[in-house]
């Protein structure tokens, strides 16, 4: 089954005995909080104990459902690519475009796997009032609620990108060493700007030598610095081409391609069909 979201944000309470829906997909992004209750959540074919307290975060591409096992109490928050780029409140305006990019691109690389989203756990301790507020001013309904509570959920995607971003990437291990993480970070925070990611720019920038970079990425990464790359660019491309009405030259000049022949041969290549055929085909599967 997949699920449409038809608006940019929205809040849901659910107290169930069982899960009313099959293993199914998302066309959104989707922040979980178990308040009571316990079970298991099934993702992508993997499963976790869940309790009280417990957070996950659902991606676009993932597949998944609950076992129920004692009454449990969710609250769901699901939001698109929509909401945060549109969401001014997110950020100043100084930071607006790097930040919510950075953004974007920690939630779409969160880690597929199953379990708590929180591993830092002052984070973990700050979420819990949160909801309680937002549980608070969802059933009083008092002045300014509405505008409470997008502050209060946006706060909560920050802190959940803190959390991922700590993790990332997910074929870096805790023994890898430090500098392949920092290569990997730069990368991330630049994917917007292709001068700044070529292999010369980064030996320069870390102060190693081309031919070694190379070398060092794939030995600690399983990948060519190449391959990632444009793997994380036509994940970004994907992302617009089905959670967004932008046109083939607006993701074009947003990504930094010369033009939409140029953006639509990236693409084919790493695809096999153009910008439009994907857009077609892959919309009509999400509204099924």
């Amino acid at each position: 089954m997949k699920e449409n979201l038809h608006e940019p944000f929205e809040i849901i309470f659910k107290e169930l005995d069982e899960c009313p829906k099959p293993t199914h997909q998302h066309n959104f992004f989707e922040l979980i909080y178990i308040l009571e209750g316990t079970g298991m959540q099934e993702i992508n074919q993997h499963t976790f104990r869940y309790n009280a307290g417990h957070m996950f975060l659902l991606t676009p591409e993932d597949t998944h459902s609950f076992d129920i096992e004692t009454t449990t109490k969710f609250i769901f928050i699901r939001f698109n690519d929509v909401y945060i780029k549109g969401n001014t409140s997110l950020v100043s305006a100084s930071q607006r475009e790097d930040l919510l990019q950075r953004l974007e691109f920690i939630l779409q690389n969160a880690s597929h796997q199953p379990g708590c989203i929180l591993k830092n756990q002052t984070d973990k301790s700050i979420i819990k009032p949160l909801m309680e507020a937002i549980i608070r001013e969802y059933v009083n309904r008092d002045v300014y609620n509405q505008e409470l509570i997008r502050q209060y959920v946006n706060t909560m995607i920050i802190l959940v990108a803190r959390n991922i971003a700590m993790y990332l990437p997910e074929k870096i291990t805790e023994c890898s060493e430090e500098k392949a993480i920092d290569i990997l970070q730069y990368i991330q925070a630049n994917i917007y700007h292709p001068e700044k990611i070529k292999a010369a720019h980064i030996s320069s920038h870390f102060g190693i030598s081309e031919s070694y970079l190379g070398r060092y990425f794939k030995k600690h990464t399983n990948e060519t610095m190449q391959e990632y790359i444009a793997n994380s660019r036509v994940k970004l491309v994907e992302t617009r081409l089905l959670h967004s009405n932008m046109r083939m030259n607006e993701i074009a000049a947003e990504l930094s391609f010369t033009d939409e022949s140029h953006l639509n041969r990236f693409f084919k290549k790493s695809k096999g069909m153009s910008l439009g055929e994907y857009r077609r085909k892959h919309r009509v599967v999400a509204a099924i």
